[in-house]
């Protein structure tokens, strides 16, 4: 007589939340992944790095993001009376796609955070291009990509009123694709002279691009895959905003 064996499943799928810690803790640290210690219980540098790639492949990130602006939103801490854009470079260590010649590092490899946030300095939607893209090229796309907000009564929001800019965004062909789009557009001439009184508005994006690099696997590009990055920027505005509505609540 023939015993069959019962069917014996593999390794147990890690606890969903360790390995989110994991993710995170590479997010603050910067450390490798191979590096990832064992043990804190997190699961290894690989079966993390799959889960951040997997959770960004099926928009989990993008959808924690929007769900914050909810929230945000629902408890009177969005402002979109005016918004405001720039951009950061970083190195890329590795190359990979979405890099380019840096202009600020003699020409080493190296790509850029491009952020819009809304008037007190959350960020709305980022994007990752090459170190040697022009800022204004992504001016429209970040507008365009701004989520619908809900969070209140009536319609939802994905239109500031007013955006600000410094002269990098600086061309008339834009004023008016801006101007298109419903919004009045304020940006700093090239040829003037500083203290034009814009940067009292413009300052809080430079500040969600510091918040955004004080992540210290967002100060160097380490990854050769542009979406993996892509992940960390996009996870890094989802706990800023986490962080804005949290200090609220405590108030």
């Amino acid at each position: 007589m023939i015993h069959r064996k019962f069917h014996r499943p593999g390794r147990k799928r890690l606890d969903d939340r360790k390995v989110l810690s994991g993710i995170l803790f590479v997010l603050y640290t910067g450390i490798p992944w191979e590096f990832l210690p064992q043990e804190l219980g997190y699961g290894s540098g690989m079966t993390c790095w799959r889960r951040l790639r997997d959770w960004h492949n099926a928009g989990v990130w993008q959808r924690l993001h929007e769900l914050l602006l909810t929230e945000l939103r629902a408890a009177g801490l969005l402002d979109f009376s005016r918004a405001a854009i720039d951009s950061s470079h970083l190195r890329a260590m590795k190359g990979g796609p979405k890099t380019g010649p840096s202009p600020v590092d003699r020409a080493k490899p190296g790509s850029k955070h491009h952020v819009l946030t809304e008037a007190h300095g959350i960020p709305l939607v980022a994007s990752l291009t090459g170190g040697n893209r022009n800022d204004v090229t992504q001016l429209i796309p970040l507008i365009t990509a701004i989520p619908h907000v809900k969070g209140r009564r009536g319609r939802p929001v994905h239109r500031p009123e007013a955006l600000y800019a410094d002269r990098g965004y600086d061309h008339d062909k834009y004023r008016r694709q801006i101007r298109a789009l419903g919004i009045r557009p304020v940006i700093a001439r090239r040829g003037t002279g500083h203290g034009s009184g814009l940067g009292v508005h413009r300052w809080v994006v430079e500040g969600v691009i510091a918040l955004l690099h004080w992540f210290r696997r967002l100060r160097i590009r380490w990854e050769i895959r542009n979406d993996i990055h892509e992940a960390f920027l996009t996870l890094g505005c989802a706990i800023i905003c986490w962080r804005r509505l949290k200090n609220h609540s405590l108030c």
